[in-house]
């Protein structure tokens, strides 16, 4: 996104834009590789010094809280973020740590112990070995 659509976009869901916030929802939201708090902080320190991690979760909670991110917590000791927030289930290698997005139609789930509950929100994650790594250790 270029920044001032970004300043818009930001502004529209109640987060008053700066310079760190349009960075990393630009950061967040041109990758497919569900970045980290640290690696979002890497990436980006050296174009905002003033950056620290502190700003980069807060901006990241208060993304979350819009509706314009996702946490992904497939592990206990990682949290990854999502700007596409549309229905999809994440893969998770255990090889090399990569996570991938799937659509599937959720709308079809069969369990009937919760046939007339009202469903809010849903998390699928799988893990397991991706396409890649299994080709390096054939």
């Amino acid at each position: 996104m270029i920044m001032q659509d970004t300043a818009v976009f930001l502004k529209v869901r109640g987060i008053m834009p700066s310079i760190q916030r349009i960075q990393i929802y630009n950061y967040i939201h041109g990758r497919k590789d569900h970045p980290s708090v640290d690696m979002i902080f890497s990436a980006l320190s050296s174009q905002i010094p003033t950056l620290s991690k502190t700003t980069v979760y807060n901006t990241l909670k208060s993304f979350v809280e819009a509706g314009i991110a996702t946490p992904v917590i497939i592990d206990e000791n990682e949290i990854r973020y999502d700007a596409d927030t549309h229905m999809h289930g994440h893969f998770k290698c255990e090889s090399c740590g990569n996570i991938f997005d799937f659509t599937n139609d959720f709308t079809k789930l069969d369990a009937p112990e919760i046939k007339n509950f009202i469903i809010k929100e849903y998390h699928i994650y799988l893990k397991g070995i991706c396409t890649s790594c299994q080709m390096t250790t054939n």
